[in-house]
């Protein structure tokens, strides 16, 4: 047997297995799901009480969804400004439910942990501070709605999927195209996985360039802003802000994403949600799967970089255009792009290849051959429900809907901390490998870099005291 078809056989067994573990209770899939689902948790008056962390613009649409299912207690952000909106915009929801619920508001998400009555927590903050509170809500007994992508680093992932093997805690994080985005990733996967384009050969994704911008100077902290806490683990730094027409730059807030001290740029940012899809479909998420290899084909930084650190602090660090190619033990080759371009054409996207064909997947669409072909040989009745752990997705906020069920079952929800973790593993690595410009051989049964310390050293961040990932 080839090791190629050995791993097939191993992904296989691994995927009824899991499919079996994940298998969670049918969802309703009518147009009204979501309000129903909702008026019964009302009815029973059972409604989880939730507790949000971090209330910024992504905060608008989590927030919302976790309040059709339960009800907000409390909110948290170290900007006043963000959480005296956030106040506000949970008082209005819930008042219109017929709710005079309380809504406190804290600074120091401590508070709402130490609090007994709030069930569930929503972290919607910046990306270096996810795992932090994430490890400390669950062994405050929380269970968990996380956004993507989960870590800062590799060994962030480790301890999360350690704590949340020792706690039993279940655990959402927000890729929503696992759930939604009509359902288009759930028929790729699909697709890869009845055969419909034979052996996979090659995967290219494309998710986009970071920006870059000219140096941003330092200016006073705005009012309400608890700068020190917002950097958190993260150096103490000037607060850098500046506006050219109608774009912001900043070291804060959304603009984070462009900084590798908050978060991994594009690699991370649009690579948590197609890198996830596509190490799905070919059943490289599971535990001790993954890349072996991770070669920098080409990447442009905005700054100049020593030992993988860049050198400059006044401006945007991440990398605005790259081509990384990852290449698994089953042979197949993911490359990862910033865009990707051929006769269909795409600069956002999964295109899966295979011995029998392609199609290109993405928040749009999904076309190509074997999409065709399904009019005349559609995919087996259950093919969808069998990849969404045995049911359908409910029509209408179906990833918080799938959170709020598990919650009640404590099944694995469909987004789980160890298949994000191995994801989100082939997004830091790409990182290291661009940063220090070489390639890197990865164990992904020991989760170590063979033969490159400096790399392997960057697997991890020393934090700013006080503020330290622990378990």
């Amino acid at each position: 047997m080839s090791h190629r078809e050995s791993d097939r056989r191993q992904f296989l067994k691994k995927s009824a297995a899991t499919a079996a573990a994940v298998s969670v209770p049918y969802f309703l899939t009518g147009q009204n799901a979501a309000a129903a689902d909702e008026q019964k948790a009302n009815e029973s008056n059972d409604r989880p009480i939730v507790g949000c962390i971090g209330t910024g613009s992504r905060w608008h649409a989590v927030g919302p969804n976790a309040m059709q299912l339960g009800d907000v207690a409390a909110v948290c952000d170290v900007d006043a400004n963000h959480a005296a909106g956030a106040k506000k915009k949970v008082t209005e929801i819930q008042s219109k439910k017929g709710s005079d619920r309380q809504v406190d508001v804290y600074e120091d998400y401590q508070k709402i942990l130490d609090r007994k009555d709030i069930e569930i927590v929503t972290i919607v903050t910046t990306d270096h501070w996810h795992s932090k509170i994430a490890i400390e809500a669950m062994k405050a007994g929380k269970d968990v709605y996380c956004e993507k992508p989960l870590t800062l680093t590799i060994d962030e992932g480790k301890k999360i999927c350690q704590v949340a093997k020792e706690t039993g805690r279940v655990f959402q994080v927000g890729t929503q195209q696992r759930s939604e985005m009509g359902l288009r990733f759930l028929q790729a996967v699909a697709l890869v996985r009845n055969g419909r384009i034979g052996e996979v050969q090659n995967i290219a994704v494309a998710i986009g360039g970071a920006p870059a911008c000219n140096s941003i100077p330092v200016v006073d902290v705005p009012s309400g802003l608890n700068w020190e806490k917002w950097l958190g683990q993260a150096p103490l730094v000037d607060y850098r802000w500046a506006k050219n027409g109608n774009t912001v730059n900043t070291r804060c807030h959304y603009e984070f994403r462009w900084w590798y001290e908050y978060s991994g740029g594009k690699l991370t940012d649009w690579g948590a949600h197609h890198v996830d899809i596509a190490q799905w479909a070919i059943g490289q998420s599971e535990d001790g799967m993954g890349p072996r290899s991770i070669e920098p084909i080409y990447a442009k930084h905005p700054v100049d970089f020593k030992d993988g650190m860049p050198v400059q602090d006044d401006r945007y660090n991440t990398a605005t255009q790259f081509h990384i190619k990852a290449t698994f033990g089953d042979g197949v080759v993911m490359d990862i792009k910033d865009s990707h371009q051929d006769e269909l054409g795409f600069d956002n996207g999964i295109m899966f290849m295979g011995t029998e064909g392609r199609f290109l997947v993405n928040r749009g669409k999904i076309v190509g051959a074997p999409v065709d072909a399904l009019k005349e040989n559609p995919l087996p009745e259950n093919a969808i429900a069998e990849i969404y752990g045995g049911s359908m997705p409910a029509r209408g906020n179906a990833h918080m809907a799938n959170f709020f069920e598990a919650v009640k079952t404590r099944k694995l929800p469909i987004s789980d901390v160890f298949t994000h973790h191995r994801a989100l593993t082939t997004c830091h690595l790409s990182n290291i490998a661009i940063r220090l410009n070489r390639s890197l051989k990865w164990d992904p049964q020991t989760e170590q870099i063979l033969g490159d310390d400096q790399a392997n050293a960057m697997q991890s961040r020393d934090a700013r005291k006080g503020y330290e990932v622990t378990v």
